[in-house]
């Protein structure tokens, strides 16, 4: 007689790559864009207008474009917190420039060169003379800003150009702005960067462990440098935009950007010690941050409330993950 030979056990794998992403952060997010938006189109009458919903994007496409940048140095190990001040230094130059008879694509080009020389500037700091990041760019804000307001003082720049108005203020169609196709592109993109590519394996490998990514041959410090880089790109960019939808430069400028880039970053997954995050988490955190704060803004909440609420999110949402560890780990 034949022995029958006991069947295997074959797991059933097929059900968790569906079981992650049900239960992802992103997913979580998604379940509270919806809610949120659900909430203010009953909170307001107005919120449901193909207009109204259009400049809802403009408020959050200029730091949504600083924090795709922000979150691969934050997975890195690193921060910028100068990005503000480095679209208040490069409005101020493009502002310098229209006095001086610069056309559109002059000041284009200046607004983006000066982020970028923001950027490597910072980058030089940090990983050339080895100094904590955090400790640079909070002087860097300090001395870009500074910079701004010794130009202008209490005065502002006008007279830009009239096509310069199509960057923070064109519609590429209908009610699709110009702004909202450049956020998707650049989201795509860095999302190409950072999960498709060596180059966004490496930054992972840096910001789990440096020393581990520096003796597997990974150019740590030339890696860091490129991300700085990238943040001051993307804030120059951001400095066109934001300057072309106001029409004006004034050394205030978006003041305060950089602790809402910084919520949209963390809020969208990425661990602020490194290691982790996704750009589609980004992305939501993005949208569901310009759902508040534009559903705030037609409820005519003030705006120092606004700021308080996104001081509260951004210790809530560094805090919970800390917390949820600490139970599991009592439990």
């Amino acid at each position: 007689m034949t022995d029958i030979p006991a069947p295997r056990h074959i797991p059933d794998r097929l059900d968790k790559p569906l079981r992650s992403a049900i239960f992802s952060w992103e997913s979580l997010l998604v379940v509270v864009a919806a809610a949120i938006f659900a909430i203010n189109s009953f909170a307001s009458p107005y919120f449901l207008d193909p207009y109204s919903l259009s400049d809802l994007t403009f408020n959050f496409t200029e730091k949504g474009l600083i924090a795709f940048a922000m979150a691969l140095l934050i997975i890195s190990g690193e921060i910028d917190l100068s990005v503000a001040a480095i679209i208040a230094l490069a409005s101020t130059m493009m502002g310098m420039a229209v006095q001086a008879g610069a056309g559109t694509p002059e000041l284009v080009a200046i607004g983006i060169l000066v982020g970028l020389g923001c950027g490597a500037f910072n980058g030089l700091l940090v990983t050339r003379l080895g100094l904590p990041s955090i400790v640079v760019t909070i002087g860097t804000m300090s001395l870009f800003r500074g910079i701004a307001f010794i130009i202008l003082g209490d005065q502002a720049y006008k007279g830009y150009p009239e096509s310069f108005a199509f960057f923070g203020q064109g519609y590429v169609w209908w009610v699709v702005s110009f702004e909202l196709v450049l956020f998707l592109v650049a989201a795509v993109v860095y999302w190409f960067l950072l999960h498709r590519t060596s180059f966004g394996r490496r930054v992972f490998a840096i910001g789990n462990n440096p020393v581990a990514a520096q003796f597997s041959g990974v150019r740590v410090g030339r890696i860091k440098f490129i991300l700085f880089c990238l943040t001051g790109l993307m804030s120059g960019i951001a400095s066109v935009l934001i300057t072309s939808r106001l029409g004006s430069t004034r050394p205030s400028i978006a003041q305060g950007y950089e602790l809402e880039v910084i919520t949209m970053v963390v809020l969208g997954g990425v661990s602020i010690l490194g290691g982790a995050g996704s750009i589609v988490g980004v992305v939501l955190a993005a949208f569901i941050m310009g759902l508040v704060t534009f559903g705030l803004g037609l409820l005519n909440v003030p705006g120092i409330v606004m700021s308080i609420f996104i001081g509260l999110l951004l210790i809530i949402v560094i805090a919970l993950p800390i917390v949820w560890r600490r139970l599991r780990g009592n439990s």
